[in-house]
């Protein structure tokens, strides 16, 4: 099992910048790819992007390209998820989550964080 807990959530005013942090203990976490999803209220929760297990590969979602770079760190078993230029629709409540294999859906990842809200003001 892996244990996973997020942090650097806050409330930001638009333009500026985030970095969150996902703490991983447990087993093998070097053999998991990771991924980092948000959901805002109301609404269902959203892939952002994910790494595969040797930090080598990335892939995010088109909606946030350009802004937010994920990274992982596997000798301290740490993802991160850096944003700039953030807006106001970034709101949300901010995840990451460990996977087999890499993917963009929701379903395929085994191990869930509590989630750190991320607010941006207008």
């Amino acid at each position: 099992q892996v244990q996973l807990v997020e942090s650097g959530g806050g409330l930001v005013q638009a333009g500026g910048s985030l970095r969150l942090s996902c703490a991983a203990s447990g087993r093998n976490f070097n053999n998991y790819a990771m991924g980092w999803f948000r959901q805002a209220p109301g609404n269902e929760r959203e892939f952002i992007a994910f790494i595969m297990w040797n930090g080598v590969g990335t892939y995010y979602a088109d909606s946030v390209k350009g802004r937010f770079t994920i990274s992982r760190d596997n000798a301290k078993n740490m993802v991160y998820l850096q944003i700039n230029s953030l807006k106001p629709e970034d709101t949300a409540v901010y995840y990451c989550a460990a996977a087999g294999r890499p993917s963009p859906r929701v379903a395929l990842y085994d191990y869930w964080g509590q989630g750190t809200q991320v607010t941006v003001s207008s």
